[in-house]
């Protein structure tokens, strides 16, 4: 049971759910195929997607796409989600590879000890959402009981992911590797905003069979509050 996701049967909505009341931490790499210094980020990725407590995502920018190979996988809606964080942090650039843990702390993805001290960190907060989720083909029904009032509320985000993709690099700073890589995001969607008052319900369809990710994360992109998988 993989990333705290309980199957029952009819008990929610009447078919298959999953019911989160545990903190779980989401970790964004931001990679590029065109990027030499990606593949050991993307290697620890794949570790990391392991994990019970962590929901990980790759997110692949296009802004190199101009040294000589195009990112198969690249959005620039990804490239401009990490710049939105780097201006949060204050920070005057944005770089490759680069973890993004619970929303807060920007790490180099290419160090693993660091990337687990703040696993850790997140791990050890109180949740604040118990969450119940169904999901019936493309179809998603969230209900988010909030332990108590979550001042400010939170922006509701849904995102698909490709579990694992196989590529062979041709031109470019990794010219002639096949690199593997995890959890690769196909669609990213800001869904609602939520007032953080009172018990949380969203209906979304979600745009393949791919694995879905609900995720409350505080607004102008702060911290990560909660988050829920659905496969």
């Amino acid at each position: 049971m993989r990333k705290l996701i309980a199957i029952l049967c009819a008990a929610f909505w009447g078919s298959a759910t999953a019911s989160v009341a545990q903190n779980v931490t989401v970790v964004e790499l931001y990679t590029s195929q065109g990027c030499s210094s990606c593949p050991p980020a993307d290697k620890l990725l794949h570790e990391i997607a392991k994990r019970d407590d962590v929901i990980a995502l790759a997110l692949h920018v296009d802004y190199w796409d101009y040294i000589g190979w195009k990112d198969e996988f690249a959005d620039p809606r990804f490239s401009a989600r990490q710049k939105n964080y780097a201006r949060a942090a204050g920070a005057r650039s944005v770089y490759t590879p680069q973890m993004i843990i619970g929303g807060l702390d920007h790490v180099v993805g290419t160090k693993p000890a660091e990337v687990n001290k703040y696993l850790t960190e997140h791990g050890k907060k109180a949740p604040l959402l118990t969450i119940d989720a169904n999901r019936e083909g493309n179809r998603l029904r969230i209900r988010a009981t909030p332990s108590e009032r979550v001042p400010g509320g939170a922006t509701v985000h849904v995102v698909t992911y490709r579990p694992s993709s196989e590529v062979s690099i041709r031109r470019g700073e990794n010219a002639g590797r096949t690199l593997s890589y995890a959890n690769v995001v196909t669609s990213w969607t800001r869904a609602t905003d939520w007032t953080g008052r009172g018990a949380y319900e969203l209906a979304a369809t979600v745009p393949d069979e791919n694995p879905a990710v609900v995720i409350f994360q505080r607004p102008d992109h702060g911290e990560i509050i909660a988050a829920v998988e659905l496969r």
